[in-house]
């Protein structure tokens, strides 16, 4: 038989433009962010301020003063995690090398939104073993569930619980441990699943939020090398899932 001639296709692409707007979209936010940042500081320690000594009696006063600090809460927020995902944005090409204790990092979180549990009459069942090392930055993991968490609670089910607790399902791929936060309350709708992490999309319930939360997760998550999966249902509550590489036990904890 005669030889075949074997041929290969390169391919290359100049990306040099689309780097170029991507830094140039990431400094605008950032810029942008910082110059809100300083007078929405001040607006609110003026409105706080004028919220002490206002008229009790005066309900139209009081009403109004309460809806523009709420309102300027609500627009720190925002910036807030603006800053927040244009830093982890900036971040995402490099990965953290060092080991942390995951169970610690939940507990404090856990610890950290007690009250606000109790307030939507929520428990949050702890479910983790004493030691979890993974690979990761704790500043991160824990910006990670605190969001998670925050969600939980937001979404449950009033006299439901959150339950935190180490995955059965198996990893999307060898080397990682998954942590899953499951609740019990509304659901997501099916539709809606797949749109969760894309920026400023929020699912219809009335809820309040920027709608930034899940995508930090999931640039988060990103730069850590792993994977973040959602499983939910209508009336049946939902389940966040992060699944991270696992950290030597015989490495230092940091």
């Amino acid at each position: 038989t005669r030889n075949k001639a074997t041929y290969i296709l390169v391919s290359v692409f100049d990306l040099t433009e689309q780097h170029k707007l991507a830094q140039l979209r990431s400094d605008f936010i950032a810029n942008a962010s910082h110059e809100l940042k300083t007078p929405l500081t001040a607006l609110i320690g003026c409105l706080e301020t004028l919220e002490e000594i206002a008229d009790e009696k005066n309900e139209i006063q009081t009403k109004f003063l309460n809806m523009g600090l709420e309102q300027a809460n609500r627009m720190q927020g925002l910036v807030l995690d603006l800053l927040s995902l244009n830093q982890v944005e900036m971040q995402e090409h490099r990965p953290p090398a060092t080991i942390i204790n995951l169970t610690e990092i939940i507990h404090d979180v856990v610890s950290s939104l007690l009250k606000r549990s109790e307030q939507a009459c929520i428990t949050i069942v702890d479910r983790l073993p004493a030691s979890l090392p993974v690979v990761g930055d704790q500043r991160q993991m824990n910006q990670v569930f605190v969001n998670l968490i925050e969600n939980a609670i937001k979404y449950g089910r009033e006299g439901g619980q959150v339950v935190v607790s180490v995955s059965e399902e198996p990893a999307p791929r060898s080397g990682m441990v998954g942590v899953a936060v499951e609740d019990n309350g509304i659901g997501i709708a099916r539709m809606d699943v797949p749109r969760l992490t894309e920026r400023f999309y929020r699912v219809s319930h009335g809820k309040s939020g920027t709608g930034l939360g899940l995508a930090i997760v999931k640039h988060i998550i990103s730069r850590h090398r792993g994977h973040l999966t959602i499983g939910s249902q209508p009336g049946q509550g939902s389940v966040f899932t992060v699944w991270l590489p696992t950290g030597s036990t015989s490495e230092k904890y940091v």
